[in-house]
């Protein structure tokens, strides 16, 4: 009977942590980057970031099928280290932000193709431009107590590779190289109920 008692609590304490980890989390902008590369005249590889990504996931611990992700970037917050050539993506030869302010992603299936590997599957706009895109996530981490108290943290890290030339930004097509790697690191938190 102690064992059958010790058994049934504990089995109510992972429902409980379960039910915890469940639900909405909010990106934690500080702590989140979209980063790109993209290779230049074919001799060097060419890094940067958009340092403003704000959005939400889904996350169901018990079934991570149905996660879910929701991210909008501020393509004006573009930062390869060269001021000359980050005015030159915001102008109107490639993001044209005035024009093109965000870029987002919005998932429509989640996969789980390995142990801590999902494959989300959504819609990524960019220049005003939408494709069918699939992330391969590293993730999500197991949830951890946020040490300020502000409720729990997990992150992931997701990857997917694309062709500009598809989203119509084609200028210096030659120098500049059309597949473009992107990866997003985000950290989530879900506010303490």
């Amino acid at each position: 009977m102690a064992r059958f008692l010790l058994v049934f609590a504990a089995s109510i304490a992972l429902a409980a942590s379960a039910e915890a980890q469940a639900g909405t989390w909010q990106i934690d902008p500080n702590h989140t980057a979209a980063q790109f590369s993209v290779r230049h005249l074919g001799v060097s590889t060419v890094r940067g970031a958009f340092t403003k990504v704000s959005g939400s996931a889904q996350h169901d611990p018990a079934d991570p099928s149905k996660d879910t992700l929701e991210a909008t970037i501020d393509a004006n917050s573009v930062d390869t280290r060269v001021e000359m050539r980050d005015n030159d993506l915001r102008s109107p030869r490639f993001f044209d932000v005035q024009k093109y302010p965000t870029i987002t992603f919005h998932s429509k299936q989640a996969k789980v193709v390995g142990p801590g590997k999902l494959q989300l599957t959504g819609d990524l706009t960019i220049h005003g431009v939408t494709k069918q895109v699939v992330l391969d996530v590293d993730g999500p981490s197991a949830p951890i107590k946020d040490p300020m108290g502000k409720g729990q943290r997990m992150g992931a890290s997701a990857t997917t590779k694309v062709n500009r030339q598809d989203f119509g930004v084609s200028t210096l097509s030659g120098a500049i190289g059309d597949e473009i790697t992107i990866t997003i690191d985000v950290e989530l938190i879900q506010p303490q109920k």
